[in-house]
């Protein structure tokens, strides 16, 4: 990669942030974090207990991560408000990854309710790290609330339908001057590399690891997945075209100079 990843006081050489919830044991985690050559992994404090010996949040430190909170399973501005506030005290940080949920079945995110959180966590001193739709005003409205990343959906989470509107994903990629990571709905290594392509920072993969068959595999098919859409990017496509166009030049071409001779 060619340079660092940087959201507000996070510092990596990944852009591939790692999911930590849905493993079947500390052992395969710790197997495929460290395929996936990442260095951020979020947790859910619902899921995790500090204090306790042995846990992810040891695993974790033990690691060298750096922490990313989140509030899984909230749904409600007030109910996220509180989760970072215990989050932040719980770990010692003041970054956190805002999720509000909006509906049960889709897990859509509430993107009203989200704004109303980040405006309060980033009054409250936080660095959030902003779950949202592909919506680009809502994307907008985020990042002028003062959060750290925006991270809109790709498609409904767990779903591994990759990125349903990739239109959308560039518009927000080019446009917003804080990093955009493709949060949600990624299914193998291939909707990783075209997020990057799109133009994301980074991306955050969970089920799409924990849930594939060979998730150390899987971790370093995102890992080369990241890299090879990020130099894509950077590289510079050609552009699409409707007809084909030789590769090669005819100008020069022997065969075309009619009536001239060659010795």
């Amino acid at each position: 990669m060619e340079s660092n990843f940087n959201v507000g006081s996070i510092e990596s050489g990944s852009r591939l942030v790692m999911g930590t919830g849905g493993f079947r044991s500390l052992d395969l985690l710790e197997q495929t974090l460290v395929a996936s050559q990442s260095s951020i992994a979020t947790v859910a404090l619902r899921r995790v207990d500090p204090s306790v010996g042995g846990s992810i949040y040891d695993l974790l430190k033990r690691l060298g991560f750096s922490l990313l909170p989140n509030t899984a399973g909230c749904y409600s501005a007030d109910e996220a408000v509180k989760v970072a506030e215990m989050a932040r005290e719980a770990f010692e940080t003041n970054v956190v990854k805002l999720e509000v949920i909006g509906d049960d079945v889709t897990l859509l995110p509430d993107t009203t309710e989200t704004l109303v959180a980040a405006d309060q966590l980033v009054r409250r001193g936080f660095e959030v790290w902003a779950y949202t739709s592909d919506d680009f005003i809502v994307a907008q409205r985020l990042e002028q609330t003062g959060c750290v990343a925006v991270m809109p959906l790709g498609s409904p989470i767990g779903s591994g339908l990759g990125i349903r509107n990739p239109h959308a994903i560039a518009l927000i990629a080019e446009r917003l001057e804080v990093p955009v990571l493709l949060d949600a709905g990624l299914g193998t290594a291939s909707d990783v590399a075209l997020a990057m392509e799109l133009g994301c920072d980074g991306v955050l993969a969970a089920s799409a690891i924990n849930r594939a068959l060979d998730p150390v595999m899987m971790a370093r098919a995102f890992k080369s997945g990241v890299e090879a859409g990020f130099l894509a990017h950077h590289a510079g496509r050609i552009p699409p075209r409707l007809h084909a166009e030789a590769s090669s030049a005819s100008l020069g071409r022997p065969d075309l100079f009619v009536g001239e001779s060659f010795s």
